[in-house]
């Protein structure tokens, strides 16, 4: 398996949380062909955000070797970062390689101008300093990540891991991304256009939340799971259980069902050799007509050319950067 070298820029303060995050994801397993690196804007060790040093990381010429650039957050993301950083950026950018940002990362891709007339995201209370400063660059406040190929933002902490499973699903698969959610303990898909801020409370620990039902569901996806059938299971109205759906997960019983049930059959085409009706029903998604539609509304492919990327195992991502 040829190796996708991925890059982690680690900019002064950057904030601990955002850089464990694609270090855990992408640090080299058996099944992916990821080579990581932590690199800053030069050799040595660079300080946190709370007063830790990351010590020994690689300097700006990995940035000049990846195939992908992942930048996390940084606290002081109001000042750009050094000119010698925004360069590298940018020159990475141009030859074609994959950047991603977490959380205000986003604000040193924008000091690069790699965002400007582009629609991208970042941790919802920096959003409104975000379009202040970089007025070409359009915020939307109200999603997880955005996947504009090449360039990827996502919203704070926690969506990074949405973002970075994001892409190990596009470049290996649901299967291969399913296992490091399992590995994480996190949430296998959770679709980039949910809301990233719930304005409500979170419940207290003994409070009900609809947890166990969401759990049971994605156990029963081949079956009629309508909002009465989900509601029994929650003993809950079903006026309750949409209020709380929504409240938790930020989108419909029904958006989060369709996510779940594509996710399925992705991830049944990937380790099966059951025939698409069979796959459609055990993914609850009916038929093979609706099957399709539905791969080519949420992927741009079918069902059978999803098959074909992905069953023939992990296999190195299309995008290589240039020697």
């Amino acid at each position: 398996m040829a190796p996708h070298r991925v890059a982690v820029l680690v900019l002064p303060r950057v904030l601990p949380i955002d850089l464990g995050i694609p270090t855990q994801i992408f640090n080299a397993r058996p099944n992916t062909p990821y080579e990581l690196t932590v690199c800053g804007g030069a050799r040595g060790s660079v300080m946190t955000s709370t007063g830790f040093t990351v010590g020994d990381t690689a300097g700006l010429p990995a940035l000049a070797q990846a195939d992908t650039i992942i930048v996390p957050g940084y606290w002081e993301y109001q000042r750009p970062p050094a000119p010698e950083v925004a360069a590298a950026l940018k020159l990475a950018s141009s030859r074609g390689a994959r950047i991603a940002s977490i959380c205000t990362g986003a604000f040193a891709l924008a000091a690069a101008g790699l965002l400007d007339g582009r629609t991208v995201t970042t941790h919802w209370a920096s959003a409104d300093e975000l379009e202040e400063l970089y007025p070409r660059v359009r915020v939307d406040r109200g999603v997880l990540y955005i996947d504009d190929d090449p360039l990827l933002t996502s919203a704070g902490v926690t969506a990074g891991i949405d973002l970075c499973l994001h892409i190990v699903r596009k470049d290996l698969g649901a299967a291969v991304a399913n296992d490091i959610a399992r590995e994480l303990v996190a949430a296998p898909h959770r679709d980039g256009g949910q809301a990233q801020y719930i304005a409500q409370s979170l419940p207290e620990p003994t409070a009900r939340t609809l947890a166990d039902t969401r759990e049971w569901a994605l156990n029963h996806l081949d079956e009629p799971l309508t909002l009465e059938v989900l509601a029994r299971h929650a003993r809950v109205s079903t006026r309750t259980l949409v209020r709380m759906w929504r409240q938790e997960t930020g989108i419909t019983p029904h958006q989060w069902l369709l996510t779940a049930r594509v996710n399925h059959a992705r991830e049944l085409l990937e380790v099966t050799d059951l025939g698409i009706e069979r796959i459609a029903a055990q993914s609850g998604l009916g038929t093979s007509t609706n099957l399709r539609a539905r791969f080519r509304d949420a992927l741009g492919t079918t069902p059978s050319g999803y098959r074909r990327t992905f069953q023939r195992g992990p296999d190195v991502p299309e995008r290589h950067a240039a020697p």
